[in-house]
């Protein structure tokens, strides 16, 4: 069915729907409360089919790129809004906006159920009543809850039924056996409460304490205290705006620079500025700023939050708003506005907001690197989050899997995943590894680069796993080449060659973009080695096991090397021991561990 063939058969429902290139690539999703009336809005019918002169360049560019056109049905608008950001996530299509998936940021949280609360810190919505939350912090939560133990003596455990350590040191009084009152303790409670909400007090005790310290020639607490004081200061911005008779605002401005705009996050609870946030986003033919707003709001509020403002600010009139407060208020079932003030106080909140945007635009240093790179490789996206996937074996034992993270101009190491692999060859053990990724695309969005420590053909493998899975990733890989007819490692020998899908690029060692992809590569063979020698300690600390029952290292080896792994030997049946060693070696082996 031809593209103006579907366009006649569109429902007057709601949904979402998708345009292809010629090739099946998905260019572009979008929403619907009409299919019919919103699909048919991007074309003009007269005399031939023809893209709508009054759209965005951006969207004029996508459907001279279409051919097709796919649509979902949805029960309502807010089901195909959250269906829409869904598959954006999961698919990157070429036209839409593409923001970093919003984290799950830490709040402080007291269990006002408990004889004795303790402050603890959550990343989840706990289901029960009488629960405070503070926050969310997008950083310094875990120094602020230190903060609050250092200066308040309270449980600090949940467990604790004796004095210990802490009682000790005097750093709590003990409830545990009822060394204070619970209405003492209550009024310690209401205090650090307090506390919390006015960080002033917090950051002036400490800085006290830190005095002391200091005057008591105990130099390393007292840099411990500094430090700690200087994260809390950093953990929101400082404003000159009266915010006593404001409450709860969620607030989100985009300023535009000349390469890059940032989006900015603030949290104003119980009128305080308790932390702000940002994320740079690349000007280029996508951008629209409509789009990434919504999408900043949805990303935002998709996530289980403790506290949800009722009152979101943004700097600009949103077109969605109806469609967004409609979803806000389904999701939380409360009612939530978004307003873009035009005069007071609240008008004022946007201005510091975009003052923190202006100048988080003018420290920003341009990543020329990522520029030149999509530019040499020919890449559809810009490269703001990169995965780079290698494997680790000896003799094809202990398989390992390992993928590391290159984002915002650093590795981020609590994003690196390592895999222990059933497959014993380097093709399959690649095709597991991405394979085991590519499964996770749903609540982990992909990135927009694939780096492959390997050919031409791994590759391909790549490409095949990524087209399976209808995302939109660009993939390259690195090898050694080819010497003597051999894959020479030695760096003396052998230089490293870049594979795209369009060609194979030989750079001077000297090159920076080349040495940049090399740093990728090596930290995930580290990555991988590093995973690779752990499990290789545990599995000959659970061969020494064996070698005390009398099977030798000789036979050892002959296990490992026919099992793999210590695992298949401990589950392997007594027939395929004796064929493989002898019967009464099989069967101290299987008395064992039966």
């Amino acid at each position: 069915m031809t593209l103006l063939e579907k366009l006649k058969f569109l429902p007057n429902l709601s949904g979402i729907y998708q345009f292809f290139n010629v090739d099946g690539k998905i260019l572009y999703i979008g929403k619907a409360k009409n299919l019919k009336n919103r699909v048919k809005s991007y074309f003009r019918f007269t005399p031939t089919l023809i893209p709508n002169p009054n759209l965005s360049n951006r969207i004029l560019k996508m459907l001279t790129e279409s051919i097709s056109l796919e649509y979902i049905l949805t029960e309502n608008e807010q089901d195909a809004l959250i269906l829409e950001n869904s598959l954006i996530k999961q698919l990157k299509p070429k036209y839409n906006i593409l923001l970093r998936d919003d984290k799950t940021y830490p709040y402080i949280f007291l269990d006002l159920n408990e004889e004795y609360p303790v402050f603890e810190i959550t990343r989840k919505v706990i289901n029960r009543k009488n629960i405070k939350y503070f926050g969310p912090f997008t950083s310094g939560g875990r120094d602020l809850l230190e903060a609050i133990y250092e200066i308040f003596k309270l449980k600090q455990k949940k467990s604790c039924k004796k004095k210990c350590l802490f009682y000790q040191i005097n750093k709590c009084l003990a409830p545990c056996e009822k060394l204070i009152s619970k209405e003492n303790y209550i009024e310690i409670v209401n205090r650090a409460i307090k506390a919390l909400q006015n960080r002033d007090e917090i950051i002036e005790a400490l800085t006290q304490k830190m005095m002391e310290l200091s005057h008591q020639l105990r130099f390393e607490e007292a840099k411990e205290l500094r430090d700690k004081i200087k994260l809390i200061k950093s953990t929101s911005l400082k404003s000159n705006i009266d915010l006593a008779k404001l409450d709860n605002f969620d607030i989100f401005v985009i300023q535009k620079g000349v390469k890059k705009a940032v989006l900015v996050k603030l949290f104003i609870r119980n009128g305080k500025l308790i932390s702000s946030n940002h994320s740079f986003l690349r000007l280029d033919e996508k951008f629209d700023i409509q789009e990434t707003y919504s999408r900043a709001i949805i990303n935002f509020y998709t996530q289980d939050l403790p506290i949800i403002s009722n009152k979101i600010l943004t700097a600009i009139n949103l077109e969605d708003k109806n469609s967004l407060e409609e979803f806000l208020n389904k999701k939380f079932n409360k009612k939530i506005v978004i307003n873009t003030p035009q005069k007071g106080d609240k008008k004022r909140l946007i201005e510091l907001a975009l003052l923190n945007a202006d100048e988080l635009l003018k420290r920003d240093k341009e990543n020329s690197i990522l520029d030149e790179i999509r530019e040499i490789f020919k890449l559809q996206n810009y490269p703001n989050r990169i995965e780079i996937f290698d494997n680790s074996h000896i003799s094809q034992t202990i398989t390992v899997g390992a993928m590391v993270v290159y984002e915002e101009g650093n590795f981020n190491k609590n994003e690196y995943r390592h895999y222990n692999l059933e497959t014993k060859d380097e093709y399959s053990q690649m095709q597991e590894i991405l394979t085991k990724r590519a499964l996770k695309f749903d609540t982990n969005s992909p990135p927009e680069l694939w780096v492959i420590d390997g050919g031409q053909t791994l590759l391909n493998l790549a490409i095949d796993i990524i087209n399976s899975t209808g995302a939109n990733i660009d993939v390259i890989s690195i090898s050694k080449e080819r010497i003597d007819a051999k894959v020479a490692r030695r760096k003396s020998s052998a230089s490293d060659k870049i594979h795209t899908i369009y060609e194979e690029i030989k750079f001077d060692k000297f090159d920076k973009k080349l040495q940049f992809i090399q740093k990728l590569r090596d930290e995930a063979h580290r990555f991988a080695i590093s995973f690779h020698r752990k499990q290789k300690l545990k599995e000959d600390n659970k061969l020494e096991l064996l070698e005390v029952k009398g099977i030798g290292k000789v036979k050892m080896i002959k296990l490992i090397n026919y099992f793999g792994k210590f695992e298949n030997i401990k589950n392997a049946k007594f027939e395929e021991l004796k064929t493989l060693l002898n019967e009464s070696d099989a069967k101290a082996i299987r008395d064992y561990f039966d």
